[in-house]
């Protein structure tokens, strides 16, 4: 009987620290996933490719996937998979993965991994390279415009709708 009554203490004492480990963070944004279904990033390109070697982005693989704030990426390695696990803010995406172009404008528009750029050490994706260009030719008024856009999004914000 002592032995039960220690252990429901000591359940209801680590009850709310793992649940707030496994729990949705409440406070994120939401993430481009792809028209193609699923629940993965980057359309399952390895986020981490883009910042290494040649920067040429690689198609990742469902073998080597990270959950982080409610979808999956993809990854060509476990070396990458656990770059991006150590630190997700460094790789993933500016603006969950959608247009810089369109959220500099207020709104939301998927992301094209192909259609990219790094800048100053984050990740931007565009809708298309036709919108790309029309980025570029503004990178740091797009990106200071985006990032207080972003600010304002609301969390439950859906593009086309």
């Amino acid at each position: 009987m002592r032995y039960n009554a220690s252990m429901l203490l000591l359940a209801a004492a680590i009850a709310p620290l793992s649940l707030g480990m496994f729990a949705p963070d409440a406070a994120a944004k939401p993430v481009y996933v792809g028209v193609e279904g699923g629940n993965v990033a980057v359309s399952g390109y390895d986020a981490v490719s883009y910042f290494a070697g040649d920067g040429v982005p690689v198609q990742g693989s469902a073998d080597f996937a990270v959950a982080h704030d409610g979808v999956v990426y993809h990854f060509a390695s476990a070396a990458n998979a656990a770059r991006f696990a150590a630190d997700p803010a460094a790789f993933a995406p500016q603006y969950g993965g959608h247009c810089a172009w369109a959220m500099a404008r207020g709104y939301l528009a998927p992301g094209d991994p192909l259609a990219y750029a790094v800048v100053d050490g984050k990740l931007y994706l565009n809708f298309n390279q036709a919108v790309k260009a029309k980025w570029d030719t503004d990178r740091a008024g797009f990106i200071a415009a985006a990032a207080k856009n972003w600010a304002a999004m609301p969390d439950d914000a859906r593009f086309g709708g």
